[in-house]
């Protein structure tokens, strides 16, 4: 049996609003086995980033537990990869340097790894790029190549792909899955695409709103790769939605297919 990389447990967080606490997430329980891909899905305002900051050590405020590896998240740090919707590349440094950071390419350590990250998210012959010379996706494989560089136990992805074309973006979960098929890297993936949800996960979290909490997780127990038009992954995708349908809230993408 797998061993839990991430357990939450009894997580609670609140902020001050004007109008009062309010109260973001409430009683958040689950385990993340290490090397699995889990999915997060829910209307705006349930607290899928929320817990992905909390998760990556960036929110500290709240009560409960947050273990890594059995240790208490306290803050930033490089066992955990973040990666946001825009790539947030420096425009000034070539490709190669973004995703080296502050790590001198002249150590032939960092050249090594630089050099196989670059071969992983298909970027080879762009080394030299600089980050206006790139397309969205490409740019991001970019910000998914940084985040990996110094092997990550967890690697929390925020809607990553939601400013791309659905080319793109298709093109974008395949390669993602091909990372993760071959460093076996714990990860988090908070989208509001059903579709993205279900082709990627292992399971997918389902979370409501007011407060945030989890509604349920559904094993998707499809073997990669995954065929969008395939009638077992339509049957999967069915009773998301069917457990969707119970969320409270708006502004959940159903796909091409409702």
């Amino acid at each position: 049996m797998a061993l839990d990389s991430l357990v939450i447990e009894q997580l609670h967080k609140s902020f001050s609003a004007p109008t009062g606490t309010v109260r973001a997430l409430h009683n958040i329980e689950l385990s993340v086995q290490k090397g699995e891909f889990v999915t997060v899905i829910g209307p705006s305002g349930c607290g899928k980033s929320t817990l992905l900051k909390i998760i990556a050590g960036l929110d500290t405020d709240y009560t409960g537990k947050v273990l890594l590896n059995d240790k208490p998240i306290e803050g930033p740090g490089i066992e955990k990869g973040f990666i946001f919707q825009e790539p947030r590349l420096f425009p000034w440094m070539t490709v190669e340097k973004n995703i080296a950071g502050n790590l001198a390419l002249k150590d032939f350590r960092v050249r090594k790894k630089v050099d196989e990250l670059i071969e992983l998210v298909r970027l080879k012959g762009f080394e030299k790029s600089y980050p206006r010379e790139l397309s969205g996706g490409m740019a991001q494989r970019v910000s998914i190549a940084r985040a990996l560089l110094r092997n990550p136990e967890v690697l929390l992805l925020d809607e990553p792909f939601g400013a791309l074309d659905a080319f793109t973006r298709s093109h974008m979960q395949e390669v993602l899955l091909d990372i993760w098929q071959q460093n076996r890297t714990t990860m988090m993936f908070v989208t509001h695409d059903l579709d993205e949800a279900v082709f990627l996960g292992q399971r997918v979290v389902i979370m409501n709103p007011r407060p945030g909490h989890i509604r349920t997780v559904l094993p998707i127990e499809l073997s990669f790769p995954r065929k969008r038009t395939s009638q077992p992954f339509q049957e999967f995708r069915r009773k998301v939605l069917d457990e969707f349908e119970k969320v409270e809230g708006p502004e959940i993408d159903h796909g091409a297919g409702i």
